[in-house]
């Protein structure tokens, strides 16, 4: 954009400082205008016959300008779906730093899949899995929201967590949240895929260990 003296088109339409129409006016006096106002004269439409020129602070303008784009640009940033893998048994420091890395992607805007691996006779005790979820939920309360509740995928329990920066306590549990823990407050395994040993099944040898 042209301003001040790099402006050569003379006469103009000008607009002043509050937005009023001045009307067509020399370009002379239009600069005229312009320095008693302290300010620039700006011209905002080269291709009108005539140009149509502006009175304005042409730095506080930009300025403005590089704001909108920058809050633009944060805006239109992709999240992306990141992911922790954990462990049914995990003990409290590594569950501690794998929560703190899901914290920081959370902020970034980023949702993040909560992936449980079970082996062997793991299977047999999938409330270890739903056990961790639910600490990993309420510790992430103030920053997120649940996406996708925990389900078992073969030996993979996963549950997804979406942003959600307004903070406070964690939401109230819905009706279908509620029936999944049952009446008595215990939380119910998912339902395992075709084939796997029924939660809380173990072998002989398993349950003749103290």
């Amino acid at each position: 954009m042209r301003i001040n003296d790099m402006i050569r088109i003379s006469p103009v339409r000008l607009v002043d400082d509050q937005n009023e129409q001045v009307g067509i006016v020399s370009l002379d006096e239009a600069k005229r205008r312009a320095r008693e106002a302290g300010l620039d004269l700006v011209e905002v439409s080269p291709t009108s016959t005539p140009p149509v020129c502006r009175i304005m602070d042409y730095g506080k303008w930009k300025y403005q300008q590089r704001k909108k784009e920058q809050k633009a640009r944060s805006h239109s940033k992709q999240s992306e779906l990141k992911e922790v893998r954990l462990r049914p048994k995990i003990d409290e420091h590594d569950l501690s730093i794998k929560t703190e890395r899901a914290r920081q992607f959370l902020l970034e805007g980023n949702k993040v899949q909560f992936t449980v691996q079970f082996r062997g006779r793991e299977m047999a005790h999938q409330e270890f899995g739903i056990k961790t979820l639910q600490l990993v939920r309420s510790q992430l309360a103030p920053v997120s929201k649940v996406e996708a509740e925990p389900r078992m995928t073969g030996r993979r329990m996963t549950m997804v967590l979406a942003p959600d920066h307004r903070g406070g306590k964690p939401k109230t549990a819905t009706p279908a949240e509620a029936a999944q823990h049952g009446s008595g407050g215990a939380t119910r395994p998912p339902t395992p895929p075709a084939g796997a040993a029924p939660a809380g099944t173990a072998s002989p040898s398993a349950s003749s260990a103290p």
